[in-house]
């Protein structure tokens, strides 16, 4: 009798618990691929367009080398947001957090596409770039360490990795959608239109997408984890220093851990682009479709690599993928450097779908599972943004300077596997705590 009396209320409640991680996932994935719009508008423009109107007298490559700059100077402001906001979402809450640093990378987006060229303002306009540059890094460093976190809080006992990674299915979608947009206006456009106004339209859009991110994150509840917490009033008084002072260890190998992931991928999505466009002359367009459909198939492997970890060790996962990229590092660059599209195509696809899809749909709860309630928002911001300053903040700029200063593929082959094998000690040195939903 009791137990029939019971069974409504838990299966009310389950139907319940389904519904909010559904809501919860869709705002996360929504948040990432915000995210992922802004860095990809940002670097696939850098690759295009920025050398030109904002770095201009120049050779391609050097002027790239300039643009890339730029880029990882957004890199360099990410910890401070990831510092920023992870208090404030460790102590307040998760949700208002998110909201906000959803509207500073948006905004950010809109205004770089409202910058004058070099030719009409001179040194102001790099200097706008910076800038706005900064606030991107800002709102992102504080964006995706309470994304994933209300993601694991959120998720059923033994499927925060399946569901975590279809949060990161927001990193490739929003990939596509940029690409898309450059895509199509490169085929409509002849360059002089493109260059002088064109390349604008998918930043102004991003306006779009902050209304759409807004309203469904604002239909989300703080996640159980944090709601206890607050009743007990357990909050941490300074998280980030109680983060340091007591899991300094875990921070530093997880930001080690971190490197090749946020790296390689930038390998494989934006060096390649200015590789192909700027030394072996290709079309723009024809390698834009190439990372279009790569990352169309990477939404797809991530959920299978993030079930793959709930089934058999995120860590075990994590060490699979990186060695995997290890062994890829040269035949990649062999393929890339031939200059048959066909093999560039299957270069790209099997930097992104596989060894980028393995490390990428392990990692968030591997990452969020190495600390408390607490902390962790803070702590998984203290990773997840410095860790990307080491790799994908410096990947394309020093990919690039081999190639200027050596023209030797096998250099860049060389940082590639150098990045993968030290993520990989690091992470073997990790503990695995599979269920973080649990660790109060």
């Amino acid at each position: 009798m009791n137990v029939r009396e019971t069974m409504p209320d838990t299966l009310a409640e389950q139907a319940i618990s389904n519904h909010e991680i559904r809501k919860v996932v869709t705002a996360s994935v929504m948040g990432t691929i915000i995210e992922y719009y802004d860095f990809t508008l940002y670097t696939t423009a850098t690759a295009l367009v920025f050398n030109k109107i904002f770095f201009p007298g120049e050779s391609p490559l050097i002027g790239s080398l300039a643009a890339f700059a730029t880029y990882f100077v957004g890199y360099c402001a990410r910890p401070l947001g990831g510092v920023l906001f992870g208090h404030f979402g460790d102590r307040v809450g998760r949700k208002i957090t998110l909201m906000i640093t959803l509207m500073i990378m948006g905004i950010g987006t809109l205004l770089i596409g409202l910058i004058p060229p070099y030719a009409q303002i001179g040194v102001w306009a790099p200097v706008a770039l910076v800038l706005l540059r900064c606030l991107q890094g800002i709102g992102i460093g504080g964006e995706y360490g309470g994304g994933m976190t209300m993601v694991v809080e959120h998720s059923p006992p033994g499927r925060s990795g399946f569901y975590s990674a279809l949060m990161h299915i927001g990193v490739p979608a929003g990939f596509l959608l940029p690409i898309i947009a450059i895509t199509l206006l490169n085929a409509f456009m002849d360059q002089q239109t493109f260059l002088s106004w064109g390349w604008r339209m998918p930043f102004l859009f991003s306006v779009v997408l902050l209304g759409v991110g807004l309203f469904i994150r604002s239909q989300i509840s703080e996640p159980p984890a944090f709601k206890k917490i607050q009743r007990e009033g357990s909050q941490a008084s300074v998280p980030v220093l109680e983060a340091l002072r007591h899991h300094l260890t875990t921070i530093l190998l997880g930001i080690g851990a971190k490197i090749a992931e946020s790296g390689l991928f930038n390998i494989y999505a934006v060096f390649a682009i200015s590789y192909c466009v700027n030394v072996l002359s290709l079309s723009s367009q024809v390698i834009l479709y190439g990372i279009l459909l790569a990352c169309l198939l990477e939404c797809f492997t991530l959920p299978l690599f993030g079930h793959l970890a709930d089934r058999y060790g995120k860590k075990r996962v994590y060490l699979a993928g990186m060695i995997g990229q290890v062994l890829l590092a040269w035949p990649f660059m062999l393929m890339l450097a031939s200059g048959h599209l066909g093999l560039i195509y299957l270069a790209i696809a099997l930097g992104l779908e596989l060894g980028h899809g393995s490390t990428f749909g392990a990692q968030g709860a591997f990452f969020s599972g190495l600390f408390p309630a607490r902390i962790r928002y803070s702590g998984l911001s203290l990773v997840q943004q410095i860790g990307p300053i080491l790799g994908g903040g410096l990947s394309p700029m020093i990919a690039t300077a081999l190639l200027v200063g050596w023209h030797n593929n096998g250099l860049i082959a060389g940082y590639m596997a150098l990045m993968a094998v030290i993520s990989a000690l690091c992470a073997l040195r990790l503990r695995e705590d599979n269920a973080p939903t649990d660790r109060l």
